[in-house]
């Protein structure tokens, strides 16, 4: 890997997320200066966690039951 990058394994265990979670987050463009080389993503270390914008409120659990 690149000199000042990590790979999606390195930063899921350094955030405690899974590595499909950091992959997700590269793909829709959350983790700042994320790039794509190939098939694997190239991560800044000294890119932030992203905060968590899931709903878990459980608000919208069961909404076809309405």
């Amino acid at each position: 890997m690149i000199i000042g990058y990590l790979t999606i394994k390195e930063v899921a265990e350094k955030w405690d997320i899974t590595p499909r979670r950091v992959r997700v987050l590269c793909e829709i463009g959350r983790i700042e200066g994320a790039a794509k080389l190939g098939r694997e993503w190239a991560i800044p270390e000294k890119a932030e966690k992203p905060i968590d914008r899931r709903i878990t409120s459980g608000e919208y659990k069961n909404w076809r039951k309405k």
